[in-house]
């Protein structure tokens, strides 16, 4: 307990007989849906669909818990051969299923009168909105033997350069006073009360790039011309217009976010300078200043006993249900805490829903941060907890909506602790908020722009790392502008996010601006609306899987598409920003 995770629910080590049972069955479930394919024209559409649908969730269960098993000891053990052995079976089964989806999905759009088939079948027509988007989405398709070559490729193409990124980063060795130590370790040490120990570790950081960044441009050239090839073959215009269409999102909304995101990045600066100026310096906050806290804030480690009993009382004081999936979350070993080597830094939720449960890994340090992360982490957890009751092909939400929940825990804590707060302590709440703000807001742009860029160019040349370097630095300029000291930026931010290495998902970077943004206005909600709001909040994290992100949206009297809604989120962080400065002007 306290520690590290428990996988138990899924099967009982890698030695589980279990497992090899399962990869049976799953290959027999394979053949079966091979099968039912070929055999599509033979029956009403109503019987052939219901048939399939029956496969595919089985399928669906099955790949979820052995993939999720496997993927899940790899996050805390990058150098498990047999997960990695386990994984490439799974993937390959997929891959050779991929001419029958074509088959499938176009025998799906060429049904006329879909609706009416789907309303003949109670389980069908609990998959509307699933099969809608087929139908819609046929026109993307390649040819059958296409999508087949292109499924397998991936194995070894994308997929592999991801996993050579994760390999890389999780076991580089980082030279610190004369010790060695984890790329996740020293850039935890961000956060250090020490300034020498904050600027020590970022040179250190930066240093030991050198010995994996030319393997990593490898992995991001060949990743992101593969998604160039395949935006190509699916017949969208770019890799943009692909991931919008994955995330059930217009470009309107895109649009009208970044326009309003651009409007108040002067007020970020203007909180960087003046950050940078109650520490010292005089051009702009060096990159190793970023994550210091202000204010007295800081000075309160958590144990994860600690971050245990106050994450619990403070979700209580919003919704009962959230605040006791929590108290499970800790109980029942859902959390792996704590970097060790061979783990990957960062942190992630995995939702489990066919289980009831999710898993949580984090790189835990003990401080607010470290809490607020754990509540974030914690929201996704809660969004499973919403959708659990789904049909199993029913469960998937897209990019943009998966931030939402928990970007709103986050304002939950942060927001109840600054009330309750004054003098000094309170200073430190604000300031940490911004802090959270400023990356989700103007990190994330340089990190939009920096893949824009990256993917625009990689249709015309390849990109050593130093070119790669000073992409990431103009970006970092752009978004950052006079906030931050030229001379102390990140020219190697590409080289630890792992939101880049994701063949079949890019720009992993907007959808945390749209969360902690979309989040905010939800939370207005609640202000204004007190519990009346949860039912509604509840359906609305529900929905996310089987509709449009305007739609969902709209659950809660908000259109998307217009500026002034993202407007009005970002003025809440500008009024904190105006707070701050002149809480510590005094």
């Amino acid at each position: 307990m306290y520690n590290e995770w428990s996988l138990d629910i899924l099967y009982n080590g890698a030695d589980d007989p279990k497992i090899d049972t399962d990869l049976d069955l799953l290959e027999k479930t394979v053949a079966e849906y091979k099968s039912a394919v070929a055999k599509l024209d033979g029956e009403s559409p109503a019987a052939s669909l219901r048939k399939i649908i029956d496969i595919k969730e089985e399928m669906s269960l099955l790949v979820r818990r052995l993939s999720g098993f496997f993927s899940l000891r790899r996050s805390t053990n990058s150098a498990d051969t047999a997960g990695a052995a386990y994984t490439t079976k799974i993937s390959a089964m997929l891959a050779s299923t991929a001419k029958e989806n074509v088959v499938f999905e176009k025998f799906v759009g060429s049904i006329e009168d879909l609706d009416s088939v789907l309303e003949s079948d109670e389980v069908l027509s609990q998959y509307k909105f699933y099969f809608n988007e087929i139908k819609e989405s046929v026109s993307h398709n390649m040819s059958d033997d296409a999508e087949a070559v292109f499924a397998k490729l991936n194995i070894s193409g994308g997929k592999a350069w991801g996993d050579l990124f994760s390999f890389l980063t999780a076991n580089v060795e980082v030279d610190y006073k004369g010790e060695k130590t984890t790329l996740s370790a020293i850039r935890g040490l961000a956060e250090s009360d020490d300034p020498v120990v904050r600027k020590e570790a970022y040179e250190a950081e930066l240093a030991c790039y050198s010995k994996i960044k030319d393997s990593i441009a490898f992995a991001i050239n060949s990743i992101k011309e593969q998604v160039n090839t395949e935006a190509e073959l699916r017949g969208y215009e770019n890799p943009l217009e692909m991931t919008l269409a994955q995330s059930r999102m217009n470009k309107a909304t895109l649009d009208a976010m970044l326009e309003a995101m651009r409007e108040f990045m002067p007020k970020f600066r203007q909180y960087l300078k003046h950050k940078a100026k109650l520490l010292g310096y005089k051009n702009g906050l060096p990159w190793y200043e970023l994550f210091t806290s202000m204010g007295e804030a800081s000075s309160e480690a958590f144990t994860v006993e600690d971050a245990h009993k106050y994450l619990v009382e403070h979700f209580n004081s919003f919704a009962g249900d959230l605040a006791e999936m929590v108290d499970r979350a800790f109980n029942e070993e859902w959390i792996d805490f704590y970097p060790h080597q061979g783990k990957v830094g960062g942190a992630f939720c995995s939702n489990l829903p066919f289980v009831g449960q999710s898993r949580i890994l984090t790189n835990f340090s003990g401080s607010f941060g470290s809490v607020v992360t754990l509540a974030h982490e914690l929201g996704h957890a809660y969004h499973g907890q919403q959708i659990q009751d789904h049909r199993p092909l029913n469960t998937g939400y897209t990019m943009p909506v998966a931030e939402t929940a928990s970007n709103f825990n986050e304002l939950i804590i942060v927001n109840d602790a600054i009330e309750k707060a004054d003098g000094e302590e309170k200073i430190g709440l604000i300031e940490s908020q911004i802090q959270d703000c400023t990356q989700i807001i103007v990190d994330i742009y340089s990190r939009f722009l920096f893949e824009d860029e990256v993917i625009r160019r990689r249709n015309k040349t390849f990109m050593f790392a130093g070119e790669l370097e000073e992409i990431m630095l103009n970006a970092q300029k752009e978004a950052y502008g006079d906030g931050l000291d030229p001379n102390y930026l990140h020219p190697y931010m590409w080289c630890c996010k792992s939101h880049y290495y994701r063949a079949g998902l890019s720009y992993y970077n907007f959808p945390y601006a749209f969360g902690g943004l979309f989040s905010r206005g939800l939370y207005a909600k609640y202000l204004e609306e007190g519990e009346a709001f949860l039912p509604k909040y509840r359906a609305l994290l529900k929905a996310t899987t089987v509709d449009s992100v305007e739609h969902v949206a709209e659950i809660a009297g908000i259109d998307l598409t217009k500026p002034e809604f993202w407007r009005t989120s970002l003025q809440m962080i500008a009024d904190r920003i105006d707070e701050f400065i002149a809480q510590t002007s005094k």
